[in-house]
C-alpha cells in the first residue's frame, strides 16, 4: 500500500510574514505525515520571496527536507500559481496520493490535514473535500455551495426574504452544515484534493485570475464522477482577502466580472450567461427599490450595478476569446530553494 503522501501548497502573494506563520502550523500538523511543504510566491515583486526563505532558513526548515521554496515570475492568479505546485510535485518528481492547497492567511487547527486526507481515504468516491472555515474573531465563514445559476443570481442580488425561501434549492451559499455532507463546491482555503481527480479534470483553469476558479474546478470533477464535500471536523483559521483586499472594496474589479463571465459562458454558454447577468441585474433594481423604500443598507461596492452593465455590454460587442488550454498544468517556469 502507497505511503498515500500529501503535497501541501501555500501560496505567498505579498504576505510573507503570514505565510511563514501559515506554514509553522501546517509544519506542525504534517509531522507524521509523510508528504511535503510547498511554498510559492506568486509574483509579488516585494521581496516576499526573499523574506520567506530567510524566514525558512533562520528557523532550520530548509534542511528538514520537508520543505521547498518556489518563485514564479508573474502573477498569474490563484489558479495559475497552484498550478505551478500541481505540476511541481514532491522533491523525488513524483506526484503525491494527495495535494492540500492552503491560503497564505488559513492556519490550520488540530488535525486537519490528516483528518481531510482520511476522510478521501475512507471515501473512495469523494475527490475533494474541503475544511470548516472561521474568521480569528471565531465567527464562521460559509465554505459549502451550491454551483451558480440563473436563479442562484437573482436571489443573490435581491436580499429578500420570499426570493430566498421560494429559490431555496439555487441559494448558492448553503445553510452552515452541522456534519459532513456533500457540496456542489467548496472553498480552495483549505482543499485537500485526490491525484485522481487532477489527473482526470485537469488543474486550475487559468483563464480565471482570481474567483470563481475552485468552482470550476469542482464543477469539472463531478463531470469526470467525482465528489465533492464539507468534512467540519477539520478546521483552519482564516483573516480572509487579505491578498485581494475583497473586503474593503471600493469598486469591483474587473477580474471579478470577467471571472464570472467566464464561468457562466464557458460551463451554459453565452445564452445562459447574458440571462443569468440579466437576473443578476433584476435582481439589484428590486434590491435598489427597497433602499429608497424602506432605507435598507448598500450591499454590493459602489458603482456595482453600472459596472456589471458596462462589462456585460463590452463584452457583448468584443467578446474575449478563451484559451484553447484553459486547464492546462503549466510548464515549470519557477525557480526553486530548497
Amino acid at each position: 500500500m502507497s505511503q498515500q503522501r500529501i503535497l501541501t501548497i501555500l501560496l505567498n502573494y505579498r504576505t510573507p510574514e503570514m505565510t511563514l506563520q501559515a506554514a509553522e502550523a501546517a509544519l506542525r500538523e504534517m509531522e507524521d505525515l509523510p508528504g511535503e511543504l510547498l511554498i510559492i510566491d506568486n509574483g509579488s515583486g516585494d521581496g516576499s520571496f526573499e523574506q520567506i526563505r530567510a524566514g525558512a532558513e533562520a528557523r532550520g526548515w530548509l534542511d528538514s527536507g520537508r520543505l521547498r521554496l518556489l518563485a514564479s515570475p508573474v502573477n498569474g492568479g490563484f489558479g495559475a500559481g497552484m498550478n505551478i505546485g500541481l505540476q511541481a510535485g514532491l522533491a523525488d518528481g513524483s506526484a503525491p496520493e494527495f495535494y492540500y492547497l492552503l491560503n497564505s492567511d488559513a492556519f490550520v487547527q488540530g488535525g486537519t490535514i490528516r483528518t481531510l486526507r482520511d476522510f478521501l481515504l475512507e471515501h473512495p468516491g469523494a475527490g475533494l473535500a474541503g475544511s470548516y472555515v472561521r474568521g480569528t474573531d471565531g465567527e464562521p465563514h460559509r465554505t459549502a455551495f451550491r454551483f451558480p445559476s440563473i436563479a442562484g443570481e437573482f436571489e443573490a442580488s435581491v436580499r429578500t426574504g420570499i426570493f430566498t425561501r421560494l429559490l431555496k434549492p439555487w441559494v448558492v451559499a448553503m445553510d452552515m452544515p452541522q456534519g459532513e455532507v456533500q457540496v456542489d463546491w467548496t472553498a480552495g482555503a483549505s482543499l485537500m484534493i485526490r491525484r485522481e481527480v487532477i489527473e482526470a479534470a485537469g488543474g486550475f483553469d487559468e483563464t480565471f485570475f482570481l474567483y470563481f476558479e475552485e468552482t470550476d474546478l469542482c464543477r469539472r470533477a463531478a463531470r469526470a464522477g467525482w465528489r465533492t464535500h464539507y468534512v467540519p471536523a477539520s478546521e483552519v483559521a482564516h483573516i480572509g482577502s487579505v491578498s485581494t483586499g475583497m473586503k474593503g472594496w471600493q469598486r469591483t474589479p474587473q477580474y471579478w466580472f470577467d471571472s464570472r463571465l467566464h464561468y457562466f459562458t464557458k460551463n451554459h454558454g453565452r445564452a445562459y450567461a447574458a440571462a443569468a447577468t440579466l437576473a443578476r441585474i433584476s435582481g439589484s433594481l428590486i434590491y435598489g427599490l427597497r433602499r429608497l423604500i424602506q432605507n435598507k443598507p448598500q450591499a454590493d461596492p459602489p458603482h456595482f450595478l453600472r459596472d456589471l452593465c458596462l462589462h456585460s455590454l463590452r463584452a457583448l460587442i468584443a467578446p474575449r476569446r478563451s484559451p484553447s488550454s484553459e486547464t492546462r498544468l503549466p510548464s515549470p517556469l519557477a525557480k526553486e530553494q530548497k
